[in-house]
């Protein structure tokens, strides 16, 4: 019986053979700590009395509310510090942008291994066949403690994306669609094993990061993208790193690309997608472009180019949040943020900003916003009856110069 990938990378590190069901242990490659968390990691590992075992395999990104919000958060930003000062951790401060981002643009997470984070999305560093996973402040404890965790092998789902992106559409709608086929709790721990065919196989960094970011809202314990195109030349790919033909797989999906149209995710889950036009004029009061969903470089340039020459519309607050400090040094090197900020953007420090609600653009009671983030829970960026629809950052740009929801196709008949 073949194996997945998931079940490939797992028996590699556990030294065997194992697959779907079985419990293994295994070394991990990185621990990921969020400041919103770090707190309670630090009190794990006292009450384990432990400290790293390797300190060079865990960092703490700063990034949930960045710069600090209130003394409060400023206190425990403080500590984290201090503590990865006194372990020899590594820091990454204010500023330099959202855990995912900058553990693959640190090359921390790479082909076939296997990355911890305090954070669902986690996910994301499937984009480059890396099994990462999102654990509680406990399990990251242990982990950081011992250099090793414990897993049961997830089942399996197969999703296959073909053919090339329809005009318009973006990988952010592959994503939501992905979503709304596998169903909220349709990939509970499981690993969604994403192949690419037919010319999807061109499919960028970028656009991989989108797809295994959101996997998470299948439920996915992770989300692994088959090594293929551009990943083949910027990593070193192991040959063992592919599912083997004869693979088990307890689902299987497909989808094609150049059938897709723009979609929204519309309040209050994930799953519940529908095409743009289902909600076409719905009048906003926020558009919010980041996250570790869509806050990278090529997203920023989607937006410049619907932007350019045009001014968000007035009662319309846009707010654009670039993913990292090399995100943000290079729209600023290519003359991207001059055409945001000239249409009436406002920039944002790099990191996650409103996304969980707690600084930079908290929604007001009754509030719309399109975000082009990955949940739109009650209360996820605020009042608990603010509305959140989420979609590509081409919809949210179109949007923020309509002033209700559209898409760049629609934009000029609606404000001719």
């Amino acid at each position: 019986m073949g194996l997945t990938l998931a079940e490939k990378i797992l028996s590699q590190r556990a030294g065997k053979t194992v697959q779907a069901g079985e419990l293994v242990v295994v070394e991990v490659d990185q621990v990921m700590v969020v400041d919103s968390i770090a707190g309670s990691f630090f009190k794990r590992l006292e009450q384990l009395q432990a400290t790293p075992r390797h300190p060079e395999k865990v960092a703490i990104v700063i990034d949930h509310v960045a710069p600090a919000a209130n003394v409060e958060v400023a206190t425990a930003q403080k500590n984290i510090r201090e503590w990865g000062a006194k372990y020899g951790c590594t820091v990454f401060d204010v500023g330099r942008g959202i855990c995912h981002q900058v553990l693959i643009e640190e090359r921390l997470a790479l082909p076939g291994g296997i990355v911890l984070g305090s954070d669902s999305h986690s996910t994301t560093y499937g984009a480059v066949a890396c099994f990462g996973t999102g654990m509680g402040a406990t399990d990251i404890a242990l982990a950081a403690a011992s250099g090793r965790t414990w897993l049961r092998v997830p089942e399996s789902v197969k999703v296959t994306f073909k053919g090339k992106l329809a005009a318009g559409a973006t990988a952010k709608d592959a994503a939501l669609e992905m979503v709304r086929v596998l169903s909220a709790d349709g990939a509970t721990y499981m690993s969604v094993e994403i192949h690419l065919e037919d010319g999807a196989e061109g499919l960028s960094r970028s656009e991989r990061m989108t797809l295994a970011n959101l996997t998470v809202e299948a439920g996915a314990k992770c989300g692994l993208v088959i090594p293929s195109g551009e990943i083949l030349s910027e990593y070193p790919v192991p040959e063992w790193l592919y599912p083997d033909p004869d693979a088990v797989y307890i689902n299987r999906v497909e989808i094609d690309l150049s059938t897709l149209t723009p979609r929204v995710s519309v309040p209050f889950y994930v799953d519940n997608v529908e095409p743009v036009e289902k909600v076409m004029g719905k009048k906003v009061d926020q558009v919010f472009v980041g996250t570790c969903t869509n806050g990278r470089l090529d997203d920023l340039h989607e937006v410049a180019e619907v932007l350019k020459g045009r001014r968000v519309a007035q009662g319309v607050r846009m707010l654009i949040i670039p993913a990292s400090s090399q995100v943000l040094e290079a729209a600023t090197a290519d003359g991207t943020l001059l055409t945001l900020l000239q249409a009436g953007a406002t920039l944002g420090t790099p990191g996650c900003g409103p996304c969980m609600g707690r600084h930079q653009g908290v929604l007001a009671p009754g509030e719309v916003c399109v975000s082009t983030s990955n949940r739109n829970f009650r209360g996820r960026m605020g009042a608990a009856d603010a509305e959140i629809y989420l979609a590509s950052p081409r919809v949210a740009a179109a949007t923020a110069i309509a002033g209700f929801i559209t898409t760049p196709e629609r934009l000029e008949e609606v404000t001719a």
